[in-house]
């Protein structure tokens, strides 16, 4: 997980870079043509000035050759050649790169050139002149490392200005953040959200408001219909199952009569049990337990393996325990005791007589398995109402709840069947 600011910066920073990486090619050329610019200025300027110094002097046509040559000779880089009228040119600027022969170090160096029609004692001249450009390589360097340093800065600046703006542009948001991990719906504490004057947050906490105040609403109308079936429901469930428990226990009842009130005696019985389990996770999904008592894992199981124990017996049943002592969690003790239960309970039902069952509890795994010959569907065991056994009695929702009891802890809940065991394993 990242925080939002990075995110935005890092393709700021991208951005940037990208934009300054394609800027060095263009400074290069930009700084090269102007360059060039003010070199062709400067070549022609020096061609009109010794023009106009030659032409100044006044001399005559033997003085003139004797200067010129002698101009070409002490003037490395220019040239001033006699032309015929009928050989005029316009005037030409170009690059070329040749060995600089001046040096003790033979280099290829690039060289702005020009060549100009010039008229001395009114008569045409070709002068040529040759003016050393910057290194190129030297200009890239230079600029490459301007950019570097630039980026650094704007980087830096970036971070700077982001983790200043952060405690105070954000500030509102966080507040809002805050309140809402402290909301607890089981409370339905009222949020009072602070006052900001940037758009967006007010928005947010206003939408926020209405939100809140909608779920809390929608939670008080779920949990009311919840505590109003659970009452209404079981209460003419009671009394129909203590009905038929009076008539059970009428000896004029014939053998038929009998058969029929047992069939209905356990169908309501079912029934109460299918009506409290649903009831059951209604409440988990709308989170009307606590999850922060401290619980003693080991000592519940202890329990609900001596209540079991008869069960055990019945089917004859072995039992290994491996149960680790002072082990503690922090959930709902009900819901626990609800997951442990049914956890058993399942192994029980899926183990053949004479079979086996193992208990493990260790410091962050609980874990139950016992005998079997086939793989259960894993498709369909933890989906309500779905039978993975032909035992009737059964709710179709016990393992569906032990699901939804994981979730609710933030417990992982798994199956495997590994060597003719079925087994169900909870991570604490």
């Amino acid at each position: 997980m990242k925080p939002l600011l990075s995110k935005t910066t890092k393709p700021f920073i991208i951005y940037v870079l990208i934009i300054l990486v394609i800027s060095i090619p263009v400074y290069y050329f930009v700084v090269d043509t102007i360059w060039k610019g003010e070199l062709d200025e400067h070549n022609t300027t020096i061609a009109e000035k010794t023009a106009y110094e030659f032409n100044s002097l006044k001399l005559s046509d033997t003085e003139l050759e004797k200067s010129i040559a002698l101009w070409n000779k002490i003037q490395p880089g220019t040239d001033i050649e006699k032309i015929p009228f009928n050989y005029l040119k316009k005037d030409s600027f170009f690059t070329v790169d040749k060995k600089n022969a001046f040096t003790p170090k033979t280099e290829i160096e690039r060289y702005r050139c020009l060549r100009k029609v010039v008229y001395i004692n009114k008569k045409p001249f070709l002068f040529t002149i040759e003016t050393n450009i910057e290194e190129s390589h030297e200009t890239v360097t230079a600029i490459t490392l301007i950019t570097i340093f630039f980026f650094i800065l704007i980087v830096v600046g970036l971070l700077f200005l982001n983790k200043k703006l952060s405690t105070s542009v954000w500030l509102p948001f966080r507040n809002t953040l805050d309140q809402l991990k402290t909301f607890n719906l089981n409370k339905q504490t009222k949020i009072e959200f602070g006052k900001t004057d940037i758009t967006e947050f007010k928005e947010l906490n206003q939408s926020l408001d209405k939100l809140i105040e909608h779920t809390v609403s929608a939670f008080k109308t779920q949990k009311e219909f919840t505590e109003n079936a659970s009452h209404e429901l079981q209460t003419p469930l009671a009394i129909l199952k203590n009905k038929l428990d009076i008539l059970l226990q009428n000896e004029s009842l014939t053998e038929k009569q009998y058969q029929i009130a047992e069939e209905m005696h356990r169908a309501l019985t079912r029934s109460s049990r299918i009506n409290k389990n649903l009831l059951l996770l209604a409440k988990i999904d709308n989170s009307q337990f606590e999850k922060t008592e401290a619980i003693r894992f080991d000592e519940l199981l202890h329990q609900s393996m001596e209540i079991f124990r008869e069960h055990f017996e019945q089917k004859n049943i072995s039992v290994k325990e491996n149960i680790l002592p002072d082990i503690q969690v922090y959930g709902s003790r009900s819901l626990i005791e609800v997951l442990i239960n049914n956890l058993i309970l399942n192994a029980i039902r899926h183990t053949p007589a004479d079979g086996v069952i193992s208990i493990t509890l260790g410091n962050s795994s609980f874990e139950i398995a016992n005998s079997g010959t086939e793989k259960l569907n894993t498709d369909l065991l933890f989906k309500r109402f779905s039978k993975l056994s032909t035992d009737s009695n059964g709710s179709g929702l016990g393992l569906a709840i032990i699901n939804e009891i994981g979730k609710f802890h933030d417990w992982k809940i798994n199956y495997q069947f590994e060597n003719n065991f079925h087994v169900f394993s909870v991570m604490i």
